[in-house]
């Protein structure tokens, strides 16, 4: 019988799904494809023209804390500003060769009630 606790339990572990495969199943997994090791495998697929053969230069690790932290510094960067979209065109001048070619003519586009819209019968 179950119980309520085994029940309400993670039927997946978030370590389990996101550390990666375990030396032996990485091993079961080369033999399938026909190598010996994981450096003989990358060594097979990735072109030597794109390989990195040197360690990235990362910074240490950090905490979720010291992360969280340094993202509330830039976070308090931020600056607001007044939106104008939507404001339309007050107190602006508009040359007339903009107006004329980049700004939308309604009266160029007459409205045509539905039943109009319909392509004719042949």
């Amino acid at each position: 019988m179950v119980t309520v606790r085994a029940s309400l339990a993670p039927a997946d572990r978030f370590v389990t799904r996101h550390i990666g495969p375990s030396p032996d199943e990485t091993r079961g997994m080369l033999a399938t494809l026909g190598y010996d090791s994981l450096d003989a495998f990358i060594d097979a697929v990735i072109p030597e023209d794109i390989r990195l053969r040197r360690p990235l230069a990362l910074p240490p690790g950090r905490t979720e804390r010291e992360v969280l932290q340094a993202l509330r510094g830039l976070a308090a960067q931020n600056q607001l500003y007044r939106s104008y979209i939507g404001m339309g065109y007050h107190h602006s001048f508009t040359p007339q060769v903009i107006q004329r070619t980049q700004l939308p003519d309604d009266g160029r586009l007459p409205h045509r009630p539905a039943d109009r819209q319909r392509l004719p019968a042949r």
